[in-house]
């Protein structure tokens, strides 16, 4: 895909199903703010309270999930793989997670802040660095493997 025929910046979560199969409730991207298509992504979760697993995780002290975290920073990567080959068959799926850290709580009120970077590409599989901060501190970091299922 050329420059030309590149979104523009910020998309926002009524594009981003362009770009990805997941809709609500497991949709966990509001925005894409910084691009290069197939090796740097960043974007943005608003974590809001409202969504409906918080009443359960936990009462009272609703704490956003760590494994949706790395469900949004994939998700993330899903459409950095989207604009960088729009003619793709197949849909990216976890292959592995590794040296996963959870640094903070995510609560409601947080803006989930993700950048993944491209790591390695061999053959279907592809290796990126993913981090997610909230204000500036690190929320979540870890090495996401994925795959093209048919």
């Amino acid at each position: 895909m050329t420059d030309a025929n590149l979104p523009d910046l910020p998309i926002r979560r009524d594009r981003i199903a362009d770009y990805l199969p997941h809709r609500d409730p497991f949709l966990f991207v509001d925005e894409v703010t910084e691009l290069l298509p197939g090796n740097l992504i960043s974007g943005y979760l608003d974590v809001t309270g409202e969504e409906h697993l918080l009443a359960g995780h936990f009462p009272g002290r609703p704490i956003w999930p760590g494994v949706l975290t790395l469900e949004a920073m994939a998700q993330l990567w899903g459409v950095c793989e989207a604009l960088a080959n729009p003619s793709g068959q197949g849909v990216g799926v976890f292959a592995a997670v590794d040296r996963v850290k959870f640094r903070r709580m995510v609560v409601p009120g947080d803006r989930l802040e993700m950048t993944v970077r491209l790591d390695r590409r061999r053959g279907p599989y592809v290796r990126v660095m993913a981090e997610a901060r909230v204000n500036g501190e690190s929320a979540a970091e870890g090495v996401l493997s994925f795959g093209v299922a048919p």
